[in-house]
């Protein structure tokens, strides 16, 4: 086999499957004039659509630096003109959210061909609410969370496993314990975009913004 025979990462890429013809109608001009009520609409779709995880979203931050974060995460509510997630505020986004709020998210569903971006700023919610999430996980994601810190080296895996044993039983033995850094947060946005696939190659977008997060609402159509 010659070397020219082997696909290229770009051919492969520009061959790979695509989502099915079939995505739903969007008409800006019919969108609601809060975003967020919109935003509310999809997320159902998604769900009640069959997407996998549709609760998932990347999270981008940025370092003390300037520099560019982003990682997965899940969503846990969308509510009081906010979102929702929760995570260690002594982990290293919790970090760079306490130095710097401003953050996005975006979410993505190839079963309805549909992403939204958005753009606002972070901030902890009550503590009840963060001691209410945490409480609600699964014991074993509990003693994760609480028997290292988050990205942390691991230097040897057999005191590694002892730290999660050990988080274990505090969990099996205190079901509504909550460490203190376990923390919700609420996102309110200043910027949101919906973008919707067709069934040809082009896309229909629809952004909304607002200088402040108690400031109303503008929209636009947007050039894909």
């Amino acid at each position: 086999m010659t070397d020219h025979a082997v696909p290229s990462i770009r051919s492969l890429l520009h061959d790979a499957a695509r989502p099915a013809n079939d995505a739903p109608a969007f008409d800006p001009a019919e969108a609601p004039a809060d975003p967020m009520a919109l935003l509310t609409q999809w997320i159902r779709a998604a769900a009640e659509g069959g997407a996998v995880q549709p609760q998932a979203a990347t999270l981008s931050t940025a370092t003390a630096d300037g520099g560019a974060q982003a990682r997965t995460l899940l969503l846990k509510d969308v509510s009081d003109g906010a979102l929702w997630f929760a995570t260690s505020s002594l982990s290293p986004k919790g970090r760079q959210m306490t130095e710097d709020p401003r953050i996005a998210l975006t979410f993505y569903w190839r079963e309805q061909g549909r992403q939204i971006r958005v753009v606002g700023r972070a901030a902890p919610g009550p503590r009840d609410v963060s001691v209410a999430d945490f409480t609600s996980r699964h014991p074993d994601s509990r003693a994760g969370a609480i028997a290292q810190p988050q990205s942390s080296v691991v230097t040897s895996p057999g005191d590694a496993r002892a730290h999660l044993d050990a988080a274990k039983a505090r969990i099996a033995a205190d079901d509504s314990f909550a460490p203190d850094d376990w923390t919700a947060y609420r996102v309110d946005p200043t910027a949101v975009e919906f973008w919707q696939a067709t069934t040809g190659h082009d896309q229909v977008r629809l952004g909304y913004s607002r200088p402040t997060v108690d400031g109303g609402w503008t929209r636009a159509e947007l050039w894909p």
